[in-house]
């Protein structure tokens, strides 16, 4: 009999705040289960393993992602856009340590949560780079370069990488800035 109030969205954001606490990598269904206080069987009525429970986090993790960037963007344009979406993408990474990780998962066809919340990440990527005039194939480039530079910056300070007595913060909005030349002068290729 399933613990009452347990839920499969019960478990994910359950999930959730334990991968924030301990890693995502970490994150395992024994210690899911202790902390809801039900036998690791229980668990399986709710989701159907760890692969699972990773991708259901990924849904919620890339949701979250995307409403914040999206939030952030609004009513912005350009470069002032860039940096207001660019600072919600670092500042959830740094808030949420063991989601973070679990957006970058590509989302399963079979997931129709996770498609979405993935279509609305990279809307909100592509709806500022409409502001540089950047469509179709360019937009797709531009948002391949844009997550890379961010995903770097930010894996590389979760795992204290940056050791050089420099202001990380300034260092961010410098990588920021050159990313906003970059998208002004993009090399267009017409696809």
């Amino acid at each position: 009999m399933p613990r009452v109030g347990l839920n499969q969205q019960t478990v994910v954001r359950e999930a959730a705040r334990l991968a924030d606490e301990v890693g995502f990598q970490q994150l395992t269904l024994a210690a899911l289960a202790s902390r809801l206080g039900v036998a690791l069987p229980s668990l399986y009525k709710h989701v159907r393993g760890a692969d699972a429970l990773a991708q259901k986090l990924a849904a919620l993790a890339t949701a979250e992602l995307a409403t914040e960037m999206t939030t952030a963007a609004v009513g912005r344009s350009g470069g002032d856009a860039l940096r207001a979406m660019a600072d919600a993408y670092r500042d959830y990474a740094l808030r949420h340590p063991g989601r973070y990780p679990a957006t970058q998962r590509v989302p399963d066809p079979a997931d129709p949560e996770h498609v979405e919340a993935g279509e609305r990440a990279v809307g909100a990527i592509f709806a500022v780079l409409r502001g540089y005039g950047l469509t179709g194939d360019d937009a797709v480039d531009a948002t391949r370069a844009l997550r890379s530079a961010l995903h770097g910056f930010v894996t590389l300070e979760a795992a204290g990488g940056f050791g050089l007595p420099r202001d990380v913060d300034r260092s961010y909005h410098q990588l920021v800035a050159s990313m906003d030349i970059s998208f002004r002068s993009w090399p267009r290729t017409g696809g």
